[in-house]
């Protein structure tokens, strides 16, 4: 079958492509900007990319057609805690406009559970892009879910954060409402299992795990399962903002994301039915043993996709290509350049960079600066990075962006998304006579930016400089 598979690069997307192409489909992956896709050659020469933005207006020189199943994939919740449904809303009505040209038979979107009568914004929103899929011309099915748990999903990663970090927690009376957590695994069985069944048309299910438990359940379970003592106080008097800043401090979520979650945790998420287990006869994972298969990809280093990699959530406006092309007018530069003995060795160090690596110099001051980009609204150092030692165009790399991962030409081109008055690139390359090169680039913004650059001058000299040192000899 022919499949269409929009938000490709998004968490659930990027776990679907491999089970479709596992099948024998031909896909077809809908992305915003096909540079930051990630995926390995093999795979690209599967698949036809498409590059289109749901949000602009239709455009069908290049829309594929006689598409047999679509999977609706796309969501805005990070990008605006005030436009989001908007946004979700109108990507949906151009997506039916789309469907018309491209002929699809069924279309399977994945919601979110939407049975308490007192919705969040962003349940209200999936239920109102659901109604508007519904006035499309194909058979539609919804898959409704909770909190999905996998490794490098937003919700897991959120709880590993406060676990690992928080021995005593004060926490609002939100952690006490019921939630029904389903395991990654099971969605993309859910996902597959409804293809092309005449039962499964035109109709709506709920879709969860064995466990129906409250935020606070999930956070001591998560502690006993990795052996971490956990003592969790709850009080009565912590506002949706305040717990918005808690969470956002605490974890490495954006504050717009926090935001919509701490609004949407106050609705219990259970499941009415079980109707299309027992159809699909799944047996569903346990919160636990979710916990468990995660841990196994990450002690494996085999995360195949995480939501800290979505670019809604970045500083970048429009696609990476936008910003590969560094400028130099107007620009402030540091380039440095030293010669090395071992490229493969030297190319594996700028590979590593970051996370629990570090950066190879100054790490308390790259902490610190990561501390005061969070005081100041920014993503901080917490984000880390998906995989030790792999990148894609596109990965979050602590406070930077992956604007091109070129290991076959040897050159690594980060963009700055740290608070800064300006634009910051930060480029490794290394030639071909064996010199790496190291260069920070910055664009100001006004006078303030231009007196920023001066003011960080003395740090940059010695952390640049250490850095390209370590780099350049670390084995």
């Amino acid at each position: 079958m022919k499949v269409l598979l929009t938000g490709a690069n998004g968490y659930v997307g990027r776990r679907l492509l491999p089970e479709l192409l596992n099948q024998g489909h031909e896909v077809v992956c809908a992305v915003r900007d096909k540079m930051r896709l990630g995926l390995d050659k093999e795979t690209l020469s599967l698949i036809t990319i498409w590059e289109v933005d749901f949000l602009d207006d239709i455009n069908l020189d290049n829309c594929p057609t006689e598409i047999d199943i679509a999977y609706f994939l796309i969501h805005s919740m990070s990008s605006s805690t005030e436009t989001f449904d908007l946004m979700e809303a109108k990507t949906a009505q151009n997506f039916n406009l789309y469907s018309e040209h491209m002929n699809i038979k069924q279309v399977i979107y994945l919601s979110g559970i939407v049975n308490d009568p007192k919705l969040s914004k962003h349940m209200l929103s999936r239920n109102n892009v659901e109604k508007i899929l519904y006035g499309g011309k194909p058979n539609l099915t919804v898959l409704k879910a909770g909190i999905i748990v996998g490794s490098g999903s937003s919700s897991f990663e959120i709880i590993r954060d406060l676990c690992e970090k928080l021995p005593i927690m004060i926490t609002p009376k939100w952690v006490l409402t019921k939630t029904q957590p389903i395991a990654i695994r099971d969605v993309i069985k859910y996902l597959i299992g409804v293809q092309n069944r005449e039962d499964c048309f035109n109709e709506s299910f709920d879709i969860g795990g064995p466990n129906v438990i409250t935020y606070k359940q999930m956070m001591q379970l998560y502690a006993k399962t990795r052996g971490i003592k956990l003592a969790i106080i709850t009080i009565p008097v912590m506002t949706p903002k305040l717990s918005s800043y808690w969470l956002y401090f605490v974890t490495s979520t954006s504050y717009k994301l926090a935001m919509n979650l701490v609004d949407s945790m106050k609705v219990e998420v259970i499941c009415k039915d079980n109707r299309l287990q027992k159809l699909l006869k799944i047996k569903s994972i346990s919160y636990v043993d979710a916990i468990k298969l995660a841990f196994q990809k990450i002690e494996q280093n085999l995360v195949i996709s995480s939501w800290k990699d979505s670019l809604t959530s970045s500083g970048l406006k429009g696609n990476l290509t936008n910003y590969i092309q560094i400028p130099n007018f107007g620009c402030l530069k540091d380039s440095k350049k030293i010669k090395i003995l071992n490229s493969k060795q030297v190319l594996e160090n700028i590979w590593s960079i970051g996370g629990q690596k570090g950066w190879y110099y100054g790490n308390w001051m790259w902490q610190l600066r990561g501390f005061i980009d969070k005081l100041f609204g920014g993503v901080g150092l917490r984000r880390g990075r998906t995989s030790p030692t792999h990148l894609d165009n596109g990965d979050s790399l602590d406070f930077w962006r992956v604007l091109l991962a070129d290991k076959e030409n040897k050159r690594l081109l980060l963009f700055a998304e740290m608070k800064v008055p300006g634009e910051a690139w930060l480029e490794f390359r290394i030639d071909e006579n064996n010199y790496l090169h190291q260069i920070a680039t910055f664009r100001p913004r006004g006078l303030f930016g231009r007196l920023y650059w001066y003011s960080m001058l003395p740090f940059h000299f010695f952390i640049f400089n250490g850095m390209i040192k370590r780099i350049a000899n670390s084995k």
